[in-house]
C-alpha cells in the first residue's frame, strides 16, 4: 500500500510540472504572436491579401513573415500549427484534476 502512495505522489509531482512547462510554452507562443502582430508593417507591392510583413533574425538566419487575414488562394503543403501548446496545457490540466 505504501508503494502505491509513493507512486501516486510522484505521478502528481510529474503531472504538475508537465502542466507548468506546457503552460509556459503556451504563454510564450502567445507573447511571440503579440510581438509579431505589433511589428507588422505594410509596404507597397505586397501580395494580394497580405495584411503586413515583418523581418526577423534569430540564430544566424533571417525570417520573412507575412500575415494574411484570410487564407490565400494557394496554401503550402506544410503548415506549422501553434496549437499543441494549448492542447498539452489543457490535457495536463485535466490530468492534474484527475490525479490531485
Amino acid at each position: 500500500m505504501l508503494d502505491f502512495a509513493i507512486f501516486w505522489d510522484w505521478l502528481s509531482f510529474a503531472v504538475r510540472w508537465l502542466h507548468v512547462v506546457t503552460s509556459i510554452a503556451w504563454i510564450g507562443s502567445s507573447f511571440y504572436f503579440v510581438a509579431l502582430d505589433l511589428g507588422l508593417r505594410q509596404r507597397p507591392g505586397m501580395p494580394v491579401g497580405a495584411f503586413g510583413e515583418e523581418w526577423q533574425v534569430h540564430g544566424g538566419g533571417f525570417y520573412h513573415i507575412q500575415k494574411y487575414l484570410v487564407a490565400p488562394a494557394e496554401m503550402p503543403e506544410h503548415l506549422t500549427w501553434f496549437k499543441w501548446e494549448s492542447y498539452a496545457t489543457w490535457l495536463s490540466g485535466f490530468a492534474m484534476l484527475c490525479v490531485v
